[in-house]
């Protein structure tokens, strides 16, 4: 019985970290999933079905995360990365937000405490979204 509690306990714990690593990709991964139903709606993957469907929102969600690497460190005013790292962010921190929000649902009594967690961790979730494009920016820059 302990050996399925500490299994449930290391599930959940690598669920959350799944969920934090793709949260901070919330914009490419809406951009990817966006592209593929405009695909699969006009019929351009209907000659190759759903594999084709799934290449073209793959290869919409890598130029929409490569285009944001490159926006972030070929603008040089502070004002206009500052822009593109929030439009990066905003999704992330909003997946973050959600996240918290139906995982502690009914684990935290206080409703104030509740929305505490929940914003603390979009703006964890955000913040380190804009540190991960940072990240790429400074890999593709070295």
């Amino acid at each position: 019985m302990i050996a399925v509690m500490l299994m449930s306990v290391a599930l959940i714990a690598g669920l959350c970290v799944l969920a934090y690593r793709l949260a901070v990709y919330a914009l490419p991964f809406m951009l990817a999933v966006e592209a593929a139903r405009f695909a699969y709606a006009t019929g351009s993957g209907s000659g190759s079905g759903l594999i084709g469907v799934g290449l073209v929102g793959l290869v919409a969600g890598a130029v929409a995360y490569g285009l944001l690497v490159f926006a972030f460190t070929s603008l040089r005013s502070p004002v206009l990365r500052l822009i593109v790292a929030l439009v990066f962010a905003a999704p992330a921190a909003m997946a973050g937000y959600a996240l918290v929000h139906g995982v502690t649902g009914e684990a935290v009594p206080s409703e104030v405490w509740w929305q505490i967690f929940c914003i603390m961790a979009g703006g964890f979730v955000g913040m380190s979204a804009v540190l991960r494009l940072a990240g790429g920016a400074v890999g593709r820059n070295s």
